[in-house]
């Protein structure tokens, strides 16, 4: 059983029968879960949920200060293998902050590219927009052919005519079976998405 929440912006949580995964995370309601689960936290500032949660683990990114329980709280850079419990976590090195997160659960692989995409912006030139791509792309390279069961991938608005550009990159590029647009700030850009996306 997967059931997936969307949780406002880039948040997401992921239940699974014996986890919780949490990506994200910075507003909107988190629904209760089982107790028994253990629960993997993403990239987030929010600590209270271990006076709730006994089985709770936080991953986070090393550019973030925060600090969490110290034996529940692991801080990971870019290019790093991990393992909590049973899972299986990769991570790849934004270009933007932080890192976005490949994690296996048994038989179930799961992106989230956090600010990992290929941000063109019109009003720049070729000098930023070029090593933009360039980054991007390199870093996609390292999960080629990857199967995905679900992702979550940025389609930013704010882009313009080029915010398809990096989530339809990932899909060419990666085995995705499911992807779920985030990043979005406001949901006219999924008409676009729609259309533009091969």
């Amino acid at each position: 059983m997967i059931k997936i929440t969307y949780l406002e912006h880039s948040g997401f949580a992921v239940e699974c029968d014996d986890y919780v995964l949490i990506f994200d995370y910075y507003k909107g309601n988190l629904p209760q879960f089982d107790k028994d689960k253990k629960i993997c936290v993403f990239a987030s500032h929010v600590f209270t949920w271990a006076e709730e949660y006994e089985n709770i683990h936080y991953i986070l990114s090393d550019d973030i200060e925060a600090a969490g329980p110290k034996d529940q709280t692991e801080h990971i850079g870019a290019d790093v293998d991990f393992n909590i419990w049973d899972l299986r976590i990769h991570t790849l090195k934004s270009t933007d902050e932080g890192v976005a997160f490949l994690v296996r659960v048994k038989e179930k692989t799961f992106f989230h590219a956090g600010d990992l995409n290929w941000w063109y912006w019109e009003e720049e030139d070729d000098t930023w927009n070029e090593p933009m791509r360039q980054a991007y792309q390199k870093e996609i390279a390292k999960i080629e052919g990857e199967e995905i069961d679900y992702a979550f991938f940025p389609l930013d608005s704010r882009q313009g005519e080029e915010s398809v550009l990096g989530i339809n990159y990932f899909m060419r590029h990666t085995n995705t079976k499911i992807v779920f647009p985030m990043h979005m700030w406001g949901y006219d850009i999924l008409d676009k998405f729609l259309e533009k996306s091969v």
